[in-house]
């Protein structure tokens, strides 16, 4: 359960659900509910398509071209902890409408909105990290489609999280956030510095 909270806390803060649901609506401003719902649905699958296939082999990706695990958390949590210093310290505007592009499911929304530099780093860290303890990978997959689910569920009930929420507590909340993924980036550098002195 404690494995399947961390996961779930990670993905939740460099995902951010909420945050997206205020993005989605921009994006999708003046479209219909049919356009925003299948918008929404594919990508969030393709997102799923994308963080798995990171998970599962993007540690032989980085084998292939002969970088260490141990300088791959480094690299990978300093550009975490760059995600994080963005959401502390400004508030991402994507701006309004889809006007230029019909299907925004891929582009920018499954990349690089949702599974993001920052979300597909922490999946290969993750994942890493399961296989080095040999542990339980289930509660990870968990952790993933939990947090999955509630972006589809924010993005296509985006106008009433924007009613909700409001962009001001947004902002707040995305920065409390930032604030947890930097402790979180800081563990990784920690971890590969460690892992390289031996």
């Amino acid at each position: 359960m404690e494995s399947f909270i961390k996961a779930f806390i990670a993905y939740f803060v460099i995902v951010d659900p909420v945050g997206m649901a205020l993005i989605f609506n921009g994006l999708t401003a003046g479209k219909d509910y049919a356009y925003s719902r299948k918008m929404a649905l594919r990508a969030v699958f393709f997102s799923i398509v994308l963080v798995l296939c990171f998970g599962f082999w993007g540690r032989d990706l980085l084998t292939v071209f002969g970088i260490e695990m141990d300088s791959f958390k480094i690299a990978g949590g300093l550009l975490i902890f760059y995600a994080a210093f963005g959401m502390i310290t400004k508030s991402n505007d994507f701006g309004g409408g889809s006007d230029v592009m019909e299907d925004i499911s891929v582009f920018p929304l499954s990349i690089p909105l949702i599974a993001g530099p920052g979300c597909l780093t922490l999946t290969v860290l993750l994942f890493s990290r399961v296989h080095e303890h040999n542990a339980n990978i289930f509660p990870l997959l968990a952790a993933i489609f939990c947090v999955f689910l509630l972006t589809l569920t924010g993005m296509l009930f985006s106008k009433f999280v924007v009613k909700m929420v409001g962009e001001t507590l947004n902002n707040l909340f995305k920065r409390l956030l930032g604030i947890l993924l930097a402790s979180l980036a800081v563990q990784f550098i920690a971890d590969g510095i460690k892992g390289l002195m031996g």
